[in-house]
């Protein structure tokens, strides 16, 4: 009787192969797994904070957004109502010409805290109100009330504020405080990086008539202007001095400032030496005419003087 043989081995073994080869693999599958979660992860958060990056950066300008808003503190409680029209209806009309907005605060919205500054302190905080009722504009015209728009065919871009024109009238290595002040403004900056455009006359620096550009910059500005340190330092023409105070020892300042032709921003409809006599008042053409002095003077009257200019 014959039994089969039993199966021969093969010379030809599988390569060996340990116990716990399956359990390896899945862990390492599970731990590459793992380590693509994570990267993916970090990777759709990066794109998710960049996008809202991009977003917050380029903000979207709402239609209608004017360019430039004009803003005229009007001190309600000594101007009447006639006044306030007129000087109303005098920015309105240059606005419309252009595309420009209007804000016309009251100086009573404004109560300075300090009991010894004088009201026209008001002008600080109701410029960082404009500032924030217009955050999508670019430039803010501050005029004052005892002042006209003489030539509304004059755009102040085109005019003053395009960065190579500004350039042009730029006064570099001059004394920001004239006539022999030891800080300059400074002879290397360029159109594109200038926040503050300012005039001077014979007294110093002109804040009834300037331009500030919207930013984060503007915001520190106006809140340095108002500290009240300066407000308490009594100075002598109120916020006017403590204008010259900051532009000239804060550096953070004097580098956004560009000081421009006086005739480009403001004239005087009165010959006054002090100012820069015949050289400072209006002329045929000029943009700006201010009134200056005439609400401090017991023997001037803004409105009359309003009224013989805009005749």
């Amino acid at each position: 009787m014959h039994f089969a043989y039993t199966p021969r081995k093969s010379s030809h073994p599988p390569p060996y192969t340990s116990r716990g080869s399956s359990r390896s693999l899945s862990y390492n599958q599970r731990r590459q797994l793992k380590i693509g979660a994570i990267i993916l992860s970090s990777l759709v958060f990066f794109l998710l904070v960049l996008s809202r990056l991009s977003r917050s950066g380029a903000e979207r300008i709402p239609p209608g957004t004017p360019e430039v808003v004009i803003v005229t503190l009007i001190d309600d409680e000594h101007m009447s109502k006639e006044y306030i029209s007129k000087v109303q209806e005098n920015r309105r009309d240059y606005a419309a010409r252009h595309g420009y907005g209007t804000f016309f605060p009251s100086i009573s919205s404004y109560p300075v805290p300090d009991t010894n500054s004088p009201p026209s302190w008001s002008l600080v905080p109701a410029l960082r109100h404009a500032l924030s009722l217009h955050r999508h504009t670019t430039y803010f015209f501050s005029l004052s009330p005892h002042a006209l728009i003489m030539n509304p065919s004059i755009n102040l871009h085109t005019h003053i504020l395009a960065p190579k024109t500004l350039e042009k009238h730029m006064l570099k290595d001059t004394p920001v405080v004239p006539p022999d002040s030891v800080i300059k403004t400074f002879g290397n900056l360029k159109g594109d990086r200038i926040d503050l455009v300012l005039t001077q006359d014979g007294e110093g620096l002109c804040p009834g008539s300037f331009v500030i550009k919207n930013g984060e910059w503007a915001k520190f500005f106006l809140d340095t202007w108002f500290d009240p340190l300066y407000r308490t330092y009594n100075f002598q023409k109120a916020e006017s001095h403590a204008l010259e105070h900051i532009v000239q020892w804060h550096p953070t300042i004097l580098t956004k400032l560009a000081l421009i032709p006086r005739r480009l921003l403001n004239t005087y409809n009165l010959d006054i030496p002090s100012r820069g006599g015949k050289d400072a008042t209006y002329n045929d053409g000029d943009f700006i005419v201010r009134l200056v002095g005439c609400e401090t003077d017991a023997t001037r009257n803004c409105e009359r003087e309003f009224d013989e200019m805009h005749a």
